[in-house]
């Protein structure tokens, strides 16, 4: 009987690596986009399924918001956490966070967490004074069980571009 287990390792191995670096490779090579403000949505994935539906494995989610920009702030205005059937969980902030040229601003959910569901997201809604590089949002979602680990990240979708 054949071991399938190190073909499997390879190829989890190869599709996180793709999932983490691939769409980054796209993106290098085209010009940055400029914006005053964009609303963002950002899937989070706050547990998967094991074998069958009914074992879940829960996960960590990290959601990461970076100011791209060399030369001008952007102003985080909201981080609002919502469930899988759309109901608000909870606010991230309360006033508006300011984040300076190349900062970063994170907001964790632990893998306790289970409120969010297999549907859970993140509405993140940011401002600046003029034009700016785009900001990078996107989760990190990670857990370890039994020395097997599990990875990956989901960027941010523009749904609405502020003009104010």
């Amino acid at each position: 009987m054949l071991d399938r287990k190190p073909v499997v390792r390879k190829c989890l191995l190869v599709a996180v690596v793709f999932l983490l670096f691939g769409n980054s490779l796209a993106n290098a090579e085209t010009a940055p986009k400029l914006s005053a403000g964009e609303t963002v949505y950002v899937s989070i994935y706050s547990n998967l399924f094991i074998g069958s539906v009914k074992e879940k494995f829960q996960l960590s989610a990290l959601l990461s918001i970076r100011n791209t920009d060399p030369k001008y702030s952007i102003t985080i205005l909201k981080a609002d956490y919502f469930d899988t059937d759309g109901r608000k969980i909870r606010s991230h902030i309360y006033q508006p966070v300011r984040l300076g040229p190349l900062a970063s601003k994170y907001y964790f959910v632990e893998p306790q967490d289970v409120r969010g569901g297999e549907g859970a997201n993140f509405l993140v809604t940011w401002k600046a004074g003029q034009d700016v590089n785009q900001p990078i949002i996107e989760a990190v979602m990670l857990n370890v069980y039994n020395r097997q680990g599990v990875v990956f990240r989901c960027p941010g979708q523009i749904i609405t571009e502020h003009k104010d």
